[in-house]
């Protein structure tokens, strides 16, 4: 009976029989758009702009000059995060409270639009302890409102991380999505709280809803008794993001399981190794980039677009 069990999780599982995938790219999703680099490790509740590397290039995350930099050099989806405002809009930023990047003060949320478009976006940014600011005078204006780059960018995919969970926040954010083109709706992915997820999901049933502990329970159920074959109903119409360091462990990777989750609806999305000192870890080395499958063909989270958009 042990036997038998064996080999039919073996049979249920191997990508042997998976048909090989033809030669393809893999989909790049941006980190931020092009953003300076910092040092790790990095404490999610410190002010990231004082640990900026020396930086190589003038773009700032988050900004629609970075986002176009991603584009140029061969990202596929741009992820960016968002706030509300006071005035019903979409401030494209990702710290909740504007003291450690910019010239401002208390909470993204607690300003116009406006007032947010005033503020230097790279006044807190240095490498050498406070001693120099490369940013400082450069940045006035540049804080974007999500409005503004779907304006912009049309015809392009985004990950939208939604910082906020205030009553009415998803409300708003269902109300300005509406506004969209079906089309630009198709090319997006949205990473939120789980409560909005719910909610947003009811709204925008095809679009790819996602939450950390979606994503956590997705993994986690799946390593349990994904060997049956049955996909976990957290998995379901998702973006399924894969630490490169757990991908061996999942059942059936990796033909297998990207076809388990093409066929409920999910993307696969291959990320730096867990635990990490960063706080989105990415794909951001040669080394990285060369423990993903040959043929790869999904989504790699990246903070150097350069590299994962670059020949391998």
């Amino acid at each position: 009976m042990a036997a038998l069990l064996a080999l039919f999780i073996y049979l249920n599982n191997t990508s042997i029989f998976t048909p090989a995938r033809p030669p393809g790219s893999p989909i790049v999703l941006a980190h931020r758009g092009v953003g300076q680099r910092y040092e790790i490790p990095i404490e999610s509740r410190g002010c990231i702009a004082v640990r900026m590397r020396r930086p190589e290039h003038g773009y700032l995350e988050n900004t629609i000059p970075s986002m176009q930099a991603a584009f140029d050099r061969g990202a596929d989806v741009v992820e960016f995060d968002i706030h509300p405002t006071t005035d019903g809009q979409f401030a494209v930023f990702h710290d909740r409270s504007l003291e450690c990047k910019t010239n401002g003060s208390g909470l993204t949320r607690a300003h116009t639009m406006a007032e947010l478009k005033a503020l230097d976006v790279g006044y807190g940014y240095t490498f050498d302890g406070g001693h120099t600011y490369p940013f400082r005078g450069k940045a006035l204006g540049l804080m974007p409102s999500m409005d503004e780059v779907f304006q912009t960018f049309p015809e392009r995919s985004f990950l939208i991380d939604v910082k906020d969970n205030e009553p009415g926040d998803v409300r708003l954010l269902s109300a300005h999505l509406s506004r969209l083109q079906p089309t630009q709706i198709s090319k997006l992915m949205i990473f939120a709280p789980d409560g909005t997820a719910v909610i947003l999901r009811e709204k925008f049933p095809n679009m790819k809803m996602f939450s950390a502990g979606s994503v956590a329970s997705c993994l986690l159920r799946y390593i349990a008794y994904g060997w049956t074959g049955v996909i976990p109903a957290r998995c379901n119409n998702s973006a399924v993001f894969v630490p490169v360091n757990v991908a061996p462990w999942l059942w059936g990777w990796p033909g297998t399981f990207i076809n388990r989750m093409d066929s409920s609806g999910s993307f696969t999305i291959v990320m730096g190794p867990f635990p990490s000192g960063e706080i989105s870890p990415g794909m951001d080395t040669p080394d990285l980039l060369d423990r993903l499958p040959a043929n790869y063909d999904r989504g790699i989270w990246t903070n150097e677009v350069d590299l994962a958009a670059g020949p391998r």
